[in-house]
Parts: structure tokens; C-alpha cells; sequence
């Protein structure tokens, strides 16, 4: 694997398992319990999952064509500063529609750590395929910011889950 998505994956996993840490001693009624209108810390990580999910099958489909886009320039740069601007200010957007119709609906903290290992576990091979020339190719689409490279891929899923955190430590 490039050294520079190693380093991305890895740190990414260490996000996932101090926030898992944090929530593995919760009771079930405390990971459950929402209020009307707003998600519960078991839906607030199905939520985080689906996106993920959603993103590496996008990712797979693309890669096999990868040598045939263009490198992110500037502009996708820009980009990726205004998205992790967007993930880091306590604004609240609606979920894209596609992610929330593939958010599992499970009660269970061990299904969906269980889930997002698999997830993760797809997202690593995945990893290993992109050669080091590869990197910088536009084959990450955000439903948002819209066309990025791989780096960009991992940036996002590292700044959604910050982005949830406060979210979640309200509701512990």
C-alpha cells in the first residue's frame, strides 16, 4: 500500500476505535435512545458506516478505469478545504438521500462494529490497489463537493466522524 494512504487508513482506524472505546461500555437504552427528529449514537454510526460503504463501492467501480482520469489539481484542493471547513463548523445538513436509504436500521452496537469492520476491511484492499502513480486520480465522487482522489476519500471519512463526534458525546 502507498505509504501516504497507509498512514491516512491508519489514523483513520484509530478515529474509529477511540470512538468505538467511548461507546463500548454504553448501555443499550443509552446507544438507543433518541429524541423526535433527531438520531440515536447507534444510528449516528450506522449513519457514519453507510456513508463509508456507499463511498468504497463507488471507489471499486472506478478503480478499475483509473488510468483513464485526470489527477485533482488546485481546484479539488479548495475543495477538500471548504468540505473538512464544513465537517468542523457545528452546522447541521441533511443526509444524502442514498445514505440514508442504505443506513441499516440495527439496534445492535456488535452488528454494526461488526459492519464497519467489513466495511473497513473493503476499503483496505481496495487501498492496496492504488498504485503510488494513482493517488492523486479523480475517482472519489462526494455527493457534495463532487469529483476528488482517493486521499481526498480518506480526509472525508476522518472528518465525518469528527464531524459526528460532539454529536455523540452530547448523547453519552
Amino acid at each position: 500500500m502507498n505509504t501516504k494512504l497507509q498512514k491516512q487508513y491508519l489514523e483513520l482506524e484509530a478515529k474509529r476505535a477511540k470512538l468505538l472505546g467511548e461507546i463500548a461500555q454504553l448501555s443499550i437504552e443509552k446507544l438507543n435512545h433518541s429524541q423526535p427528529g433527531r438520531w440515536s449514537i447507534n444510528q449516528i454510526i450506522a449513519h457514519i458506516i453507510a456513508g463509508e460503504k456507499l463511498s468504497v463501492a463507488y471507489l471499486q467501480k472506478k478503480i478499475g478505469a483509473i488510468n483513464e482520469v485526470e489527477n485533482t489539481g488546485i481546484y479539488e484542493e479548495f475543495k477538500i478545504i471548504a468540505l473538512i471547513l464544513s465537517q468542523r463548523l457545528p452546522l447541521k445538513f441533511r443526509a444524502p438521500r442514498v445514505v440514508v436509504e442504505n443506513t441499516t436500521q440495527t439496534t445492535d452496537l456488535l452488528q454494526l462494529v461488526k459492519e464497519w469492520d467489513s466495511a473497513r476491511e473493503e476499503l483496505r484492499l481496495l487501498l492496496e490497489k492504488v498504485k503510488d502513480d494513482q493517488i492523486k486520480r479523480r475517482i472519489y465522487k462526494h455527493v457534495r463537493a463532487g469529483k476528488l482522489n482517493i486521499q481526498h476519500a480518506l480526509i472525508f471519512f476522518r472528518e465525518h466522524i469528527i464531524h459526528h463526534y460532539p454529536q455523540i458525546k452530547r448523547l453519552m
